[in-house]
C-alpha cells in the first residue's frame, strides 16, 4: 500500500475517497533506558534506546493505519500526518498517532 504525506500519488488518479484512517501506538519508557539517557544528557551523545522506541512506535502506528485502510479496500493513504506526544504520569509514555485519507486509485 502506498503511504504518502502528499495529497496525491504521482502518475495515479484518485477515483474514490474512502475516509480518514488512523493508527495509534503508546510505548512505555523503560527505567534503564531513562537511566542511560540521563547519563548521555550529562556526557553528550545520542540516546539509541529512545530513538529505537520512537521508531518502533511510529512503525506500529503506521501499521495500524495501513490495516484500517486495507479494511476499507484502499490502494493508498494520502495526506499522512504523524504526531508525537508525551503522555502518562511524569511523561512516562510516548504516543505516536498517524492519520491520513484512504483512497482508491485508478
Amino acid at each position: 500500500m502506498i503511504v504518502t504525506t502528499t495529497d496525491g500519488v504521482d502518475g495515479k488518479r484518485v477515483v474514490a475517497y474512502l475516509g480518514i484512517v488512523s493508527g495509534e501506538a503508546i510505548m512505555g519508557a523503560n527505567i534503564f533506558r531513562d537511566f542511560f539517557a540521563g547519563i548521555r544528557d550529562i556526557v553528550g551523545g545520542r540516546s539509541g534506546g529512545y530513538e529505537k522506541a520512537i521508531r518502533d512506535a511510529k512503525e506500529a502506528a503506521l501499521s495500524d493505519m495501513r490495516a484500517n485502510a486495507a479494511e476499507l479496500g484502499a490502494d493508498a493513504i494520502v495526506g499522512v500526518d504523524l504526531d508525537y506526544e508525551v503522555v502518562g504520569q511524569n511523561g512516562s509514555m510516548l504516543m505516536v498517532s498517524a492519520n491520513g485519507t484512504a483512497v482508491r486509485l485508478g
